[in-house]
């Protein structure tokens, strides 16, 4: 008869009550319930308890005995230290072992980290923001960027923002911030981030913080806020926003489809102001939007009216495909400006790039890589030059006037490359007549250089580049035309009286 673990207790009961209430022998016993003899004398206790056997092999030395005290120095100046690190040090001492059972040692040698105790953070009612990032990996069909949530936490009363953009650089950061501070309606005195290369360029673990100027900047512009990183590799620092985030993974996060980024916002949005803000905080026992709005709000400090500006912006150079790469695509320019240094200003829509001030091509900005986006106008005169030299083409923008300069400056040193990319660059900047009779007038002194031209056109004819006007998106605004006012009227000489002398009598 075989007995289950769950049954042994019937098994026992029942063969003590025959053995010691029916009087029947061990061997009876077996016989009627078709045990073992010793199964029988183990439940009457008639054998003595099982002992583990001792074995020669327990007992046997092992290799890495005489090593044991340089292990364990290892392992407490550097408890980091792993098993093949450890395996060189010891090869010099001539341990001829192999690494298996040094593995073994050293997981039982390694010192095990003592528990840390946390003191409990208290924040007063506008105090402190926390905020950081959080990746959730490839999440978006078609889309072959990385998902990641921009998460920022009140401290007092645990109200969430929540954000999801597929790029961490600093536009899209300050659009991020932008937009919560806009959600809260208001900035704390202090915010506190992880390390961030947005916010830090560098926290050495002794010596001063090296702060990002373009985000002290920021910080200064939006109502004046303290920056406080937290230390590196200390994620409990920030428990804030550390918690909030793991809760968006598990409440939020699992079980959902998105056909777009803003269909994931979308649901965020709604999940956060319908359930996250509005659940009973487990630490706290409060409504985060109920404290926010009766505790917090109003100790925030109002937003300031100045603007920000939150573009990504990157230097750039024109290719000979007249193409400028940005954020992992390819994006067109006028064909006349191969070969220029031009500057990408980007926001969440749009990519504009820049020759100076000036505007020279907008494009709708791709979230997708490798893309290649050109607009026919960038290259509907190329066949109009026969020669992808930038002199021959200055040459023919230029006229009468561009031809004599260039056969002056043939003669010299000079490189006729740099001087062609620089003069198509100032024509840009100041318009084409300006140029050549600035070029005319350098002639005429007996120079040629195009530092000659640009001095007379930004010093001695005092000229600005002309910038592209202001489109608001509204015709109504876009067509407002102030008159100028007329500054002379502040030339006229004011008569004043010394303070000293006594005032004129009245006739």
């Amino acid at each position: 008869m075989t007995t289950s673990r769950s049954d042994d207790g019937d098994v026992r009961a029942e063969v003590m009550r025959l053995h010691y209430l029916e009087g029947l022998s061990m061997r009876a016993i077996a016989r009627r319930l078709h045990l073992a003899r010793r199964t029988v004398q183990r439940h009457l206790a008639k054998l003595p308890p099982a002992q583990k056997p001792t074995t020669a092999l327990a007992e046997r030395s092992s290799l890495l005995d005489p090593y044991d005290v340089k292990i364990r120095a290892l392992l407490e100046a550097t408890p980091e230290l792993k098993a093949p690190q450890i395996l060189e040090r010891l090869r010099l001492l001539g341990y001829s072992g192999g690494l298996t059972i040094l593995r073994d040692r050293v997981r039982a040698l390694r010192p095990k980290p003592k528990a840390q105790a946390f003191l409990t953070l208290d924040f007063h009612p506008g105090e402190a923001m926390q905020v950081d990032w959080a990746d959730f990996g490839f999440a978006l069909p078609g889309v072959p960027r990385r998902v990641c949530a921009f998460v920022a936490v009140l401290c007092y009363s645990r109200l969430l923002y929540i954000e999801f953009t597929v790029s961490q650089a600093m536009g899209s950061f300050l659009r991020c911030m932008d937009r919560a501070l806009a959600f809260f309606g208001g900035v704390t005195t202090v915010d506190i981030f992880d390390n961030m290369k947005t916010v830090v360029l560098e926290h050495p673990r002794s010596g001063p913080v090296r702060f990002n100027p373009r985000f002290l900047s920021y910080a200064n512009a939006r109502g004046g806020f303290a920056v406080i990183p937290c230390s590196p590799a200390t994620p409990t620092a920030k428990g804030r926003v550390e918690r909030p985030i793991s809760f968006v993974r598990d409440r939020f996060w699992l079980g959902r489809r998105f056909r777009h980024l803003a269909d994931l916002n979308l649901q965020a949005c709604t999940w956060r102001d319908d359930f996250a803000n509005r659940r009973v905080h487990a630490e706290t026992g409060k409504v985060p939007a109920l404290a926010f709005e009766h505790d917090e709000k109003q100790r925030l400090k109002p937003l300031a009216p100045t603007s920000f500006n939150t573009d990504d912006i990157e230097p750039v150079s024109v290719t000979k495909l007249y193409r400028v790469s940005f954020d992992r695509n390819r994006y067109s320019v006028p064909w006349r400006l191969a070969g220029q240094s031009l500057v990408v200003r980007a926001d969440d829509h749009n990519v504009g790039v820049f020759l100076g001030p000036k505007q020279v091509a907008s494009h709708q900005r791709s979230w997708g890589t490798g893309g290649d986006f050109e607009q026919p106008s960038h290259r509907k005169k190329i066949g109009d030059v026969r020669s992808s030299d930038p002199a021959d083409f200055a040459r023919a923008r230029f006229g009468y006037a561009g031809m004599q300069y260039f056969k002056n400056l043939a003669a010299g040193a000079r490189s006729l490359r740099r001087e062609s990319l620089r003069l198509i660059f100032l024509a840009e900047l100041f318009g084409t007549t300006e140029v050549q009779s600035a070029m005319a007038e350098v002639m005429r002194t007996g120079h040629v250089g195009v530092e000659y031209v640009e001095y007379v056109l930004r010093h001695k004819r005092k000229l600005s580049p002309e910038f592209a006007p202001l489109k608001l998106g509204n015709p109504a605004l876009d067509q407002i035309a102030l008159r100028e006012p007329d500054l002379t009227v502040y030339d006229q000489p004011v008569l004043t009286r010394d303070p000293g002398e006594p005032p004129a009598s009245e006739p």
